[in-house]
């Protein structure tokens, strides 16, 4: 079998591997299972190469700049300095452990359950057999489930935008819409839901109303609100259903219009969002560049220079290694 999750696991520990190499002379049960690792698979050494090619050029990201500039010898001894380089080797190893992981675009489970689901930077409409109609954005999955007594439909994964088929005549069930533990029941009408990687959903009402509500609200969050026409709201099992916003609706649909609009968003979100339309992975370093805020409108279709553009409002680099780019 060459499954993704098998290629995932392979790379996973590849990567492990790599960094215990790293570290010094490994003692002899350490070798042996290392040389039982590499022969038991042919796509072992391969990708402990990879794994130590990469660490290598990770490894010039976790030196301390002075290094550079002082002769060792010369070196005064600063307290703490030591520290500040294991938390760049750490820091370093976080991100080949990740890049282990990064390849594995669509999880299994996603993969298991859905029933229509779309690739990077592709949108489709669909038709239900109720008539319903569902626009997919992007890396998006839908999993529906009819049956006698509703239409629901879970989105999984993404994006997506609905537009019920009405109740009348012999359709009499109600059109739900269930993600991350809530649901969003229509009224009526056509609307967005948006699940986060957070975990977080985006709900907003392009036409009449919808009903949100969480299957389990947490004690002293609200678990139900209606929202109206033009207005949007994000739910999560931590906090709740909150507040309806009012004036979103275009940003959050952008993706139709061959755009993707942030307003002061975290770079971690937005790189999420990118990696839904971009080929290769989108990856940032750990530490406080994920939540440097990120502002712009940007063009779906070229989205290399909306890269640069955010590399130099924010005044990051970037590092490609084997379809993956690091931001840092």
């Amino acid at each position: 079998m060459n499954s993704p999750q098998e290629q995932q696991q392979i790379r996973q520990q590849a990567a492990e591997w790599a960094i215990r190499l790293d570290g010094g002379d490994l003692d002899r049960s350490r070798r042996e299972a290392l040389d039982g690792w590499l022969a038991a698979d042919p796509r072992h050494p391969a990708a402990l190469a990879l794994a130590q090619r990469t660490w290598k050029q990770l490894g010039l990201l976790a030196e301390p700049r002075t290094m550079v500039q002082t002769p060792v010898a010369s070196a005064p001894r600063r307290a703490g300095g030591r520290r500040k380089g294991w938390r760049g080797w750490a820091a370093a190893a976080a991100v080949l452990l990740a890049l282990g992981s990064a390849w594995n675009e669509r999880d299994a489970g996603v993969s298991w359950l859905a029933d229509h689901a779309t690739g990077k930077g592709e949108v489709r409409i669909l038709r239900l057999v109720d008539g319903s109609e569902v626009e997919l954005d992007a890396q998006s999955a839908i999993d529906v489930a009819y049956d006698s007594r509703e239409r629901r439909v879970r989105l999984l994964e993404g994006s997506a935008i609905f537009r019920a088929a009405p109740r009348a005549g012999r359709e009499t069930r109600p059109f739900v819409v269930e993600s991350a533990g809530g649901s969003t029941r229509a009224l009526g009408t056509r609307f967005l839901v948006s699940r986060n990687d957070d975990g977080s959903v985006q709900v907003g009402v392009l036409e009449h109303r919808v009903a949100v509500a969480l299957a389990h609200p947490r004690t002293g969050t609200v678990g139900r609100r209606e929202l109206g026409e033009g207005e949007s709201l994000r739910y999560s099992a931590e906090g709740g259903v909150e507040a309806p916003l009012g004036g979103r609706l275009d940003d959050l649909t952008s993706w139709r219009r061959g755009l993707l609009v942030f307003d002061e968003q975290p770079l971690g979100e937005v790189v999420a969002r990118l990696n839904r339309y971009r080929p290769g992975h989108l990856l940032v370093a750990p530490g406080a560049l994920a939540q440097r805020r990120v502002s712009g409108v940007f063009r779906v279709a070229d989205l290399e220079a909306s890269l640069q553009s955010i590399s130099d409002e924010l005044g990051v680099r970037s590092l490609g290694l084997a379809g993956v780019t690091l931001l840092y």
